[in-house]
């Protein structure tokens, strides 16, 4: 890593950038982080919490990769919960608050302990190109840095505008510059096609000055959990011991909703003064008023932004109205007629590329050493910028070092699930995950992750050996545990059969004799067992079924479409279906079908055509 010359640089050190480099540097790539601000490395610039709805099982899944955002998580931990427990395992969704400075600076550390990977501070202002090929990028110091891959995670950095009612100023995130001339090189130098995006965040309050007794206090709830599937004794980070801090739900007020009424002439959304568009399922307090008219209040969470701060964050207010106008909002609701605001809402646009330019696997379609990871793509969420940031720091380390890259399937992974959207469908929100997104939630669940990919990891050099081991311990160990429950009877009928009267629940009553268990419930890996045997049995039919339609799947996926198929010379298709084919080019006819508006006749078609293809090669 001598004369600035690198295996993989990853600009920009969000969740996203993190993962890609730690992901690079784990599977022998020599790596070079570079970010504006060495001190907001991995910051949680918005709520201080990870996992939620599919979120949790993301998180899981860059756990069962070798990934830190989990074990970091439960370092940083001060509230877990385990969202929709009363529903079906399919959608249960682990959740912690985080205290953010620990979690930001237990990142930081996570990073500096790589061997072979540096940290640099200093601003990238554009590439490095020689023969039509990338081979780096510059800083503002006029320092140039050479590799072989990069990964570009630059979150709300790109061309950053911030919004305070009508006052807009540039900026990355608050407190940081927006980084203007990178975006600028994406369309000038590399030829890309640029979109704008908005979000926002609510304001933070101090502790000292909220009357808590008129709001609903929220414990954090008791489970036998944490992120990560490992235990790591030679980890530096602090071992996860739960701190549990509340968190307290209140409502806003009608007078809260005739305020922003009264105010959005001083809204710059309603102005016109943001270009950028936001999503419709994290909406600003502005956007709930005029678009729910009908609900006179809504639901608000205070929450900590950490053990050793005052500071709580009002989950549920995001807005971009002005100072003034925020104080008088937050001072119409019941608990908060005197809190003190320590840090402003705000909206913030920013650029992004458009991901149908890039493949399942974040490389770019003109530049294939060119990954790209996190908001930048379009999505919103640590989580989904974490599992993008892992797969491209793997897939940018194997490009340098002359290996394909790889791809997660759709039947694997919610972040196979995210990546495929991403690449196929049209994005013209920020993007953000749920359980509903995909068809085979039962498989993809948050407990078995590591069944599902650490295999895959291992094979990669994602997943350190002594992980793998005990990876492998617990699998053997489910195996044959399953094995003797399905060969013993009692009453008639097998254990397995018998275990499925549990209903998925493995602390109810056992429905035959404690000692024929061959458990010991004692020992933390085998109450884990007993809870997935339970899920798995209950579910065995419907988990059956859901294999079938995979099995199905998987053979379109086996039906690869070249990157140079000429669909313009295809008879049968539909102007609009020829066109979004050669926009997206999918490398599947799986994929191809994913594609709105492709028909199931246009597939059959592209089938036959591609048999031809297949029958002149041979």
């Amino acid at each position: 890593m001598s004369n600035g010359f690198y295996d993989v640089i990853v600009v920009g050190a969000g969740h996203a950038g993190c993962e890609a480099a730690l992901a690079a540097a784990r599977v022998g790539a020599d790596t070079l982080m570079i970010t504006s601000n060495m001190d907001h490395i991995a910051q949680m610039s918005c709520n201080p919490a990870i996992g939620g709805i599919a979120k949790g099982q993301v998180v899981r899944e860059i756990d069962a990769m070798g990934g830190s955002q989990g074990k970091v998580t439960d370092a940083a931990t001060i509230q877990f919960r385990m969202l929709n427990n009363a529903k079906g395992p399919a959608v249960w969704s682990p959740r912690s608050q985080c205290d953010k400075v620990c979690f930001q600076r237990a990142m930081k550390l996570e990073m500096e302990l790589y061997d072979n990977l540096d940290i640099k501070q200093a601003m990238v202002t554009s590439f490095v190109v020689e023969d039509d090929k990338l081979v780096g990028v510059e800083t503002e110091f006029k320092q140039q840095f050479r590799c072989k891959s990069l990964v570009l995670s630059n979150g709300t950095f790109l061309n950053g505008l911030l919004h305070f009612g009508m006052i807009s100023k540039p900026g990355g995130r608050t407190g940081d510059q927006p980084s203007t001339k990178l975006s600028q090189s994406l369309k000038e130098q590399l030829g890309l096609r640029i979109g704008r995006l908005k979000t926002g965040t609510p304001p933070r309050i101090l502790a000292k000055t909220i009357d808590f007794t008129q709001m609903n206090r929220q414990e954090a709830e008791i489970f036998e959990e944490q992120f990560s599937f490992f235990d790591d004794p030679s980890s530096p980070l602090p071992h996860a011991t739960r701190r549990d801090m509340p968190c307290y739900m209140v409502y806003s007020t009608n007078e809260t909703a005739e305020l922003v009424k009264a105010n959005l002439q001083l809204a710059p959304l309603y102005q016109g003064k943001i270009e950028g568009i936001g999503t419709r399922y994290c909406p600003s307090f502005e956007d709930k008023v005029v678009r729910f008219p009908h609900h006179e209040k809504h639901l608000l969470y205070l929450e900590p932004e950490g053990e050793y701060t005052e500071e709580y964050y009002i989950n549920g207010i995001s807005t971009s109205l002005p100072p003034d106008i925020q104080i008088k909002m937050i001072h119409s609701i019941a608990g908060m007629e005197n809190a003190e605001i320590s840090r402003y809402a705000y909206a913030i646009e920013y650029d992004f590329i458009f991901p149908d330019q890039m493949e399942r696997t974040l490389a770019n379609k003109k530049w294939r050493n060119l990954f790209t990871a996190g908001q930048i793509n379009g999505t919103s969420g640590y989580e989904e910028a974490a599992g993008q940031g892992l797969l491209a720091g793997l897939n940018a380390a194997r490009t340098a070092m002359e290996k394909e890259p790889v791809e997660l399937a759709r039947d694997s992974s919610y972040i196979g699930v995210m990546i495929d959207d991403l690449v196929t469908k049209e994005i013209i929100e920020p993007y953000r995950l749920f359980t509903s997104r995909a068809e085979y939630r039962l498989r993809l669940r948050q407990d078995n992750a590591d069944l599902r990919l650490c295999d895959f990891a291992h094979e990669h050099g994602l997943l350190p050996e002594a992980k793998y081991n005990e990876f492998k311990s617990y699998s053997e160990r489910l195996e044959s545990t399953e094995s003797q429950l399905r060969g013993q009877k009692h009453q008639g009928k097998t254990l397995w059969e018998q275990l499925k009267f549990m209903k998925g629940d493995s602390k109810a009553s056992l429905p035959f004799p404690d000692e024929q268990l061959p458990l010991d419930m004692s020992d933390r890996m085998d109450r884990r067992i007993l809870n997935q045997l339970c899920v798995k049995s209950h579910y065995e039919g419907y988990i059956k079924r859901e294999n079938d339609s995979v099995s199905r799947l998987n053979n379109l996926e086996k039906w690869k479409i070249p990157a140079d198929f000429d669909y313009e010379s295809l008879k049968g298709l539909k102007n609009e279906s020829r066109m979004k084919l050669i926009k997206v080019a999918p490398t599947t006819l799986a994929q191809a079908g994913r594609i709105d508006g492709v028909t199931p006749a246009e597939i059959a078609l592209l089938q036959v055509h591609l048999n031809r293809i297949r029958k002149a090669r041979d």
